[in-house]
């Protein structure tokens, strides 16, 4: 039979645990996250130039 602080030293690794996987998902999303806008970002930002040298606008209209 196990003690009550045994129990709770238990319970207590288990919530730190929890907590330090939970902490490193959230890191782990916010990079990918960073990532994909910098990604998008870049794209959405380069402008085509034309062999002439003038650059040519995303936008059309």
């Amino acid at each position: 039979m196990t003690t009550l602080a045994a129990e709770s030293s238990d319970v207590l690794q288990h919530l730190l645990l929890d907590r330090a996987l939970k902490v490193v998902i959230v890191v782990v999303a916010l990079g990918v996250l960073a990532l994909g806008m910098k990604v998008i970002w870049r794209r959405v930002g380069r402008v085509k130039e034309r062999s002439d040298g003038s650059a040519l606008s995303r936008r059309r209209g």
